[in-house]
C-alpha cells in the first residue's frame, strides 16, 4: 500500500483561545487550511486527496476544540467558530490563506468568508449547503447512518458515496482503506449524542441565518469554488442553484456519480480542480 505524507505527518499543537488545538501540515506553497466535517478528525481525511493538494500548497488540517486530538469544548456559536479559525491562522503565522471546508466544515468555511473576508485569498466549499433556508432537505437515510456511534464501510457508502453505483462503492472501499491504514482512526471520532448536539446547534444558527450570511456570501469579493456531488443526500447541489446569477465570484462544479464526499470519491481529480482554482489567483 502507498505511503502518504498525511500518514507520516506528526500532530503538532498550538494554543487558541486557551485550548490546545492539534494540527498537521504537509506540502509546500501557499497555505490551504481545511475545516472538517461533523465527527471528522485529523485522521479521517483521505490521504490521497491531501497528497494531491500538497503537491502545490501547504495543506493544514486541524481538530476542533473537544474533537480528536484537541482539548476544550466544541463551540456552538457561528461567530466563535469563525474566530477559532482566525485564531488558529494567527497562531500559525498565516496572514492571508485559502480555506477549504467539507460538510459541517463547509459551514465553518462560509462563516470565515462572510465574517473575515480580508484574511482569505479563496474558498473551496465541498458538500455543504448555503446559509439560510434551502429547498432540498437532508434525506432520512443520511441521518439514520450519521448518528450511529461508529460508522463502518457500509455506512460510509450511504453517507458519502452512491450505494447503488458499483463504481462509487469501489471508490468508497478504496478511500476507506486509505484512511484506515493509519491505526486507531475510530478511537478519537466523536460518538455520543451530547457531542453530536453541539454540532447541531451550530447548524441551527446557520439555517436560521439571522445575520443574513446568505446575502453576505452572495456579494462577497472572495473567489469561491463550490464542489458538489450529484447524488449528495445531505447537501444537494441544487440548493446552490437559486444563488447562481447573484454570486459573481463563485464557480459551481458538480461531479457525476458522486455523493457527499466528492473529494474522497475522486481524490486526485478533485485535488487537481482545487489546485487549478487556487493557482488562478484572486483576479
Amino acid at each position: 500500500m502507498a505511503i502518504y505524507q498525511a500518514d507520516q505527518a506528526a500532530s503538532c499543537f498550538v494554543t487558541v483561545g486557551g485550548d490546545s488545538i492539534a494540527y498537521r501540515k504537509i506540502g509546500a506553497g501557499s497555505p490551504l487550511l481545511l475545516t472538517n466535517r461533523l465527527r471528522g478528525t485529523l485522521d479521517t481525511w483521505d490521504p490521497l486527496f491531501l497528497e494531491g493538494l500538497a503537491q502545490e500548497h501547504t495543506v493544514i488540517t486541524f481538530d476542533y476544540p473537544g474533537v480528536g486530538y484537541s482539548g476544550g469544548v466544541l463551540p456552538t456559536d457561528l461567530d466563535a467558530l469563525g474566530r477559532l479559525v482566525i485564531g488558529l491562522a494567527d497562531a500559525l503565522g498565516l496572514d492571508r490563506f485559502a480555506i477549504g471546508g467539507w460538510s459541517w466544515g463547509g459551514i465553518v468555511a462560509q462563516v470565515v468568508v462572510t465574517d473575515h473576508p480580508e484574511r482569505l485569498t479563496q474558498a473551496v466549499i465541498m458538500g455543504a449547503n448555503p446559509p439560510g433556508k434551502n429547498e432540498i432537505p437532508i434525506q432520512q437515510a443520511f441521518l439514520d447512518r450519521a448518528l450511529k456511534p461508529v460508522n463502518d464501510l457500509a455506512d460510509e457508502e450511504v453517507l458519502f458515496f452512491v450505494p447503488d453505483s458499483p463504481r462509487s462503492v469501489a471508490a468508497a472501499r478504496a478511500s476507506h482503506e486509505r484512511i484506515h491504514a493509519r491505526p486507531g482512526v475510530v478511537d478519537r471520532i466523536p460518538s455520543t449524542m451530547p457531542e453530536f448536539m453541539r454540532y447541531f446547534k451550530a447548524v441551527e444558527g446557520f439555517r436560521s441565518d439571522e445575520e443574513d450570511r446568505r446575502g453576505a456570501l452572495a456579494g462577497t469579493s472572495v473567489p469561491i469554488l463550490l464542489l458538489c456531488g450529484d447524488h449528495d443526500i445531505s447537501a444537494a447541489a441544487g440548493n446552490w442553484y437559486p444563488m447562481i446569477g447573484a454570486f459573481p465570484r463563485a464557480q459551481l462544479l458538480v461531479l457525476g456519480d458522486a455523493g457527499h464526499a466528492p473529494q474522497h470519491e475522486y481524490p486526485e481529480l478533485a485535488a487537481r480542480y482545487i489546485n487549478t482554482f487556487l493557482d488562478a489567483g484572486t483576479s
